[in-house]
C-alpha cells in the first residue's frame, strides 16, 4: 500500500474550483495547501471526506465585515467567528468605513497571541487618522496637517495594511473635501493600496447618491487607485430606482480603464445607528457632547427637527426604524413614540439623548438590490454589525434566496462573487481557488439545506448546511459544528519593494 500522499482528500462532490466551470472529481490537501484537483484523483490520504451530493467551493472571503472584535476578543471561542465559519467564510476585512487602525501592525500580530479561526486583512481608516489630526471640527486640514495625515498612511501601509477606507457618510469624515481624500488615496496608491468606500452618500442627505459615485469614481481617477464601493445601494424612498443609473456610471468608469468595483448585502434593511440616520451633520459638528449641547438650544430647535423629520421620511419613517439595542431594543421608532407620547422626532432625540442605539433602517428596494447584484464586478460582503442577521447569514441567505429560490445569479456566479473575484481583485495570492498550490481553505455545503436562519428578530441564529470548513488545511467545521481550531492566519499586504525605506 502507498503510504499517504495527502493528509485529506474530499471526494466526489460536485467542485466549483472558482473562475472556472465545475467539475465531478476530488480535491487533495497536505499540509497548508492543495496538492490535487480533478476527477478520480490516484491519491492515497489519510483521511478521506465523502463529499457525493456536496458542493466544494473555495472559503468565502468578505471584503467588508465589521469583525474586527470578534477577531481580538480575550474569549478564545468569540475568535473562531462562528457566524462566518458556519457559513464557509474563512476569510474577512476588516478596517472598513474609515474606522481601521492606524497602527494595524498590532492587529495583525494579535494570532501569535490570540489564535483566530479565520484569516483577516485590515484597511487602515480615514476616520481615524483624520480624527488623529484634527478631530472632530468640520473643517479642511491645514498644509501641515495633511502632511500629517499622510504620513499616517505611509506609516499603516508598511505595516500591512489593505489601503485605505473611507465613510464619508459619517463624522468627521463627512466633514473632508474630496481632494483631501485624493492626496491620501495617491499614498495608498503609490504603495500598491486599494481605496474602500462608503460612500458619501447613499440617499439623498447631502451630494445625493449620484455624485457620492461620481465622487468615489474621481478618487479612483485622481488618486491612481483601485476604488471599491462597500454594501452599494439605493438607501431611502427618494432614490430608490436609481440602480440602473449608478450601474451605467460605474460600468463608464469601468469602459475608460479605471478598476472600480463594488459589494453588497443580499438584505433589503441597512444597519447603522440613530445619529448616523437622523441627525444632520451641522449638529454633530464636535462630537456628542456639542450635539447634545444644540439639542438644547431653543434658538435651534426649529430647524433641527425640521431636518431630523425629513431624515425620518428619506427613511421611510418612523416604522422603517428598528432600534435593536440599548432600552427600546427591537422596537420600532413608531412604537417608541407612542409609549413615551411623544411625537417620532421627540422621540428620536429622547432615544439619542440615552446613547446613540444600532438601528435597522428597511429602505431598499428588491429591483434595485437584484439589478446591483447581477454585475459581474460585484461581490459578496456581510457589513456584519450590531444585531442584524446580516452577521449570521449574509452569505448563506445569498444562496438560499438568490440563486435557489429567485435565480438571479446562478450557483457559480454566487461562488466566483463570493470567492475567486473577491481574491483576485484584492491581491489575496493563491486563495479564493480550489487549484494546486493554493491555500486550503474550503468549504463543503450541501445544496438542499444551506440557508440563513437568522432574521431581523433573531439576528443570532447561526446557518444551515455547511459540512466541513478548512481553514489553511485544517477542519474549522466538522459534520456541521465548530472544532474549535483556531487556524486562520493575518494577511498583511506587501508594498513594493524599497517603498518604506
Amino acid at each position: 500500500m502507498l503510504p499517504p500522499q495527502a493528509d485529506l482528500l474530499i471526494k466526489g462532490g460536485t467542485i466549483y474550483p472558482g473562475g472556472a466551470e465545475p467539475i465531478t472529481g476530488d480535491v487533495a490537501i497536505k499540509d497548508d495547501r492543495i496538492v490535487a484537483v480533478g476527477p478520480h484523483l490516484k491519491v492515497a490520504a489519510a483521511r478521506i471526506l465523502d463529499a457525493r451530493g456536496m458542493i466544494v467551493a473555495p472559503g468565502f472571503i468578505d471584503p467588508h465585515s465589521h469583525m474586527e472584535d470578534w477577531l481580538t476578543d480575550d474569549d478564545a471561542q468569540r475568535r473562531l467567528v462562528e457566524p462566518f465559519l458556519m457559513q464557509g467564510v474563512t476569510t474577512a476585512f476588516v478596517g472598513n468605513d474609515g474606522g481601521g487602525r492606524i497602527k494595524v501592525g498590532e492587529l495583525l500580530a494579535s494570532p501569535r497571541t490570540k489564535p483566530v479561526g479565520i484569516n483577516f486583512a485590515s484597511y487602515t481608516g480615514f476616520g481615524t487618522i483624520r480624527s488623529e489630526v484634527i478631530g472632530n471640527a468640520r473643517r479642511t486640514p491645514t498644509a501641515e496637517e495633511l502632511a500629517r495625515e499622510k504620513a499616517l498612511v505611509r506609516q499603516a501601509m508598511c505595516e500591512g495594511a489593505l489601503g485605505l477606507s473611507t465613510g464619508l457618510f459619517y463624522a468627521p469624515q463627512s466633514f473632508s473635501q474630496t481632494d483631501e481624500v485624493v492626496a491620501l488615496a495617491q499614498v495608498a496608491s503609490g504603495m500598491g493600496g486599494r481605496y474602500d468606500t462608503h460612500l458619501r452618500d447613499e440617499a439623498n442627505y447631502t451630494v445625493g447618491l449620484a455624485a457620492a459615485v461620481d465622487e468615489a469614481i474621481a478618487i479612483a481617477r485622481d488618486g491612481h487607485i483601485p476604488a471599491h464601493i462597500s454594501h452599494i445601494k439605493a438607501l431611502g424612498v427618494d432614490v430608490q430606482g436609481l440602480a440602473p443609473a449608478i450601474i451605467a456610471k460605474i460600468e463608464q468608469a469601468r469602459r475608460e480603464g479605471l478598476d472600480v468595483t463594488a459589494s453588497q448585502y443580499p438584505w433589503e434593511a441597512s444597519g447603522t445607528s440613530l445619529v448616523a440616520s437622523l441627525i444632520p451633520l451641522w449638529a454633530q459638528d464636535g462630537g456628542r457632547a456639542a450635539m447634545l449641547r444644540r439639542f438644547d438650544d431653543p434658538a435651534l430647535a426649529e430647524s433641527l427637527r425640521s431636518e431630523i423629520g425629513e431624515n425620518l421620511r428619506r427613511r421611510g419613517g418612523a416604522g422603517s426604524l428598528l432600534i435593536v439595542e440599548g432600552r427600546w431594543k427591537n422596537q420600532r421608532l413608531d412604537a417608541v413614540a407612542r409609549g413615551l407620547g411623544l411625537d417620532p422626532v421627540a422621540a428620536a432625540i429622547a432615544a439619542i439623548r440615552e446613547g446613540d442605539a444600532a438601528t435597522i433602517s428597511f429602505n431598499m428596494a428588491e429591483s434595485d438590490i437584484v439589478a446591483f447584484m447581477r454585475q459581474p464586478w460585484t461581490m459578496t460582503d456581510s457589513d456584519a454589525s450590531t444585531a442584524h442577521p446580516r452577521v449570521y447569514g449574509s452569505f448563506a441567505r445569498k444562496y438560499a434566496v438568490y440563486v435557489k429560490e429567485r435565480k438571479v445569479l446562478t450557483l457559480r456566479e454566487f461562488i466566483d462573487r463570493s470567492s475567486a473575484l473577491t481574491a483576485d481583485w484584492f491581491g489575496l495570492t493563491d486563495r479564493g481557488h480550489l487549484r494546486p498550490g493554493a491555500f486550503a481553505d474550503v468549504v463543503v455545503f450541501d445544496p438542499a439545506t444551506y440557508a440563513a436562519r437568522a432574521t431581523y428578530e433573531q439576528p443570532d441564529l447561526t446557518a444551515t448546511g455547511v459540512r466541513w470548513v478548512l481553514v489553511n488545511g485544517r477542519l474549522a467545521v466538522e459534520d456541521g459544528r465548530l472544532t474549535g481550531t483556531a487556524n486562520g492566519r493575518e494577511l498583511p499586504h506587501t508594498p513594493p519593494a524599497g517603498s518604506c525605506q
